[in-house]
């Protein structure tokens, strides 16, 4: 396990004194923000992105503690378990909320149940890359290099199930074609191998690979959204690529554990919001390459349900499963 820790400080007085009132005397000790993954990957980055931030609105101390593990699972799990208070919130994302309860076998939470969501703060459309120097420079070369030898194109990804690796399956579909799997521990594992060649393709969220790509040594050939990457504007979208209609993206935001008072959901609400609505907060977020976008904690539950629903037949479709 890795721990790290931020003091956030500095909030405005009428900022502060506004957000107080809504909730009394919250928050009486310290936050923990759990981040269920690895330092350095998509979730991470975010994480910090915002503990960094809100230290310049808020006066509150927050501990940034990193509970990696079973695909994301093990910082969920700790979540549900802490104290309904608002002292204890985590990062989660789909993979670890939505898509892994249709991978593991018995975990002990719902997302739907177990959890209260407080505020979606971004999302980010895989990206399929290759190295600099590959002879594939367009999704159409992927195409036709799979359908002349099946399966001789490797592709990395972060970990099996992972929406990341979901992604590039329904692409797999749309296409027509069979691309090699091969699973890493990680984004970092899979960049490394993708930068040395050793698989032709790089399947990766945006935030985990744009330093690369903007260093010219990973190519991005498509991105999964709908819209193209305001972060990646001269990427195509797989719809521009030939394959219509094709929309996958991976959300992030900050829960509680179920029974959490609903003037602290509140009230952290306003202020993440608050904060995504600063300009030079959402250029910080569109810098590492996700897009931001806020949500009440309503409209953040129904999205998470109707995912929950949406991937349950994906995954089965897919046949991963992780015991």
């Amino acid at each position: 396990m890795q721990r790290r820790h931020f003091t956030l400080s500095a909030l405005g007085l009428a900022l502060g004194g506004s957000a107080l009132a809504q909730s009394g005397s919250f928050p009486s000790k310290p936050i923990r923000m759990i981040v269920p993954f690895p330092p350095g990957g998509g979730t991470d980055i975010l994480a910090r992105l915002i503990a960094t931030r809100l230290s310049e609105q808020l006066r509150w101390n927050i501990v940034a503690d990193n509970k990696a593990g079973a695909g994301g699972t093990l910082g969920i799990t700790e979540a549900v378990r802490a104290a309904p208070t608002g002292h204890d919130l985590v990062m989660g994302q789909k993979d670890n909320l939505v898509i892994a309860p249709w991978l593991y076998r018995n975990l002990p939470w719902d997302p739907t149940r177990d959890l209260v969501p407080v505020a979606h703060v971004a999302y980010t459309p895989v990206v399929i890359a290759t190295a600099a120097g590959s002879r594939l420079r367009s999704i159409a070369d992927v195409v036709q290099a799979s359908k002349a030898a099946p399966g001789s194109i490797r592709y990395g990804s972060p970990g099996n199930g992972t929406s990341i690796h979901l992604a590039a399956e329904l692409f797999e579909k749309a296409a027509g074609i069979t691309l090699s799997h091969i699973p890493y521990k990680g984004s970092s594992p899979a960049m490394a191998d993708a930068l040395a060649g050793h698989v032709e393709l790089l399947s990766s969220s945006v935030p985990s690979a744009i330093a690369q790509i903007r260093a010219g040594r990973l190519r991005a050939l498509a991105v999964t959204s709908a819209r193209r990457s305001s972060s990646l504007p001269e990427v195509p979208t797989l719809a521009e690529s030939g394959h219509k209609d094709f929309d996958v993206s991976t959300w992030y935001g900050l829960l509680a554990p179920a029974g959490t008072p609903e003037a602290v959901v509140t009230q952290i609400n306003t202020e993440v919001n608050r904060l995504l609505a600063s300009a030079e907060v959402r250029a910080a977020i569109h810098a590492q390459g996700a897009e931001p976008e806020s949500m009440t904690p309503a409209r953040f539950g129904a999205l998470i349900r109707s995912d929950y629903t949406r991937w349950k037949a994906i995954v089965e479709a897919s046949g991963a499963k992780i015991d």
